[in-house]
């Protein structure tokens, strides 16, 4: 992948729609979440016509705080899966990722927790809350279990739609490359739904 990638969210459409670019301005993914859905099953498509499917992410279970979510290829074969770690989350962002042998390979951990409390806060008072997703923007580092940063997420400033950079820190696999890919795009989804 062509890095910084940039994941952009449109604010005002019904079901969340992403679009993921590569460092030239490329489409490598879109996602049209489905509304009303118990069990999130997600479509990763190459282009918005969605005609060729990437990857799908698709929970385990209905109640989401301890769901874990498979990632497949087009054809359906195991590449992974994501969960959020336990209580620990609720303070702070922190997933765990694995692969398709259900080893865990890499972790997502919010840098900052008091950015999110400090964005939920403000974002309550009247008028000023409309600025909030201008001024904090949280950051995630994605990291090998053994505490190397391969990647960081940090949310960009933006008023109508919510835009986030996906920086490389070091030099990752394919496989590694498909991890990283759904697992920041899966906590992203499930971190904007918790507020």
């Amino acid at each position: 992948m062509n890095y910084p990638l940039t994941l952009t969210f449109k604010l005002l459409a019904l079901a969340s729609q992403i679009y993921v670019r590569d460092a030239n301005g490329n489409l490598v993914g879109y996602v049209k979440q489905k509304l009303l859905k118990l069990k999130e099953d997600i479509n990763v498509f190459a282009d918005e016509n969605q005609t060729q499917l990437l990857f799908n992410i698709k929970a385990d279970r209905v109640i989401d705080f301890a769901a874990q979510y498979n990632f497949t290829d087009s054809r359906g074969n195991l590449l992974g899966s994501i969960k959020r770690k336990g209580m620990r989350s609720l303070w702070r962002t922190h997933y765990l990722i694995f692969d398709a042998q259900n080893q865990q390979v890499l972790e997502i951990n919010e840098e900052s927790a008091w950015v999110k409390v400090i964005d939920a806060l403000v974002g309550e008072i009247p008028v000023v809350g409309m600025f909030t997703g201008y001024v904090f923007n949280p950051a995630y580092i994605v990291s090998k279990t053994n505490s190397s940063p391969v990647v960081r997420l940090q949310k960009q400033p933006a008023f109508f739609e919510s835009k986030f950079q996906v920086t490389a820190q070091t030099p990752l696999s394919p496989a590694e490359e498909n991890l990283v890919f759904l697992g920041v795009l899966t906590m992203t989804l499930l971190e904007r739904a918790r507020g």
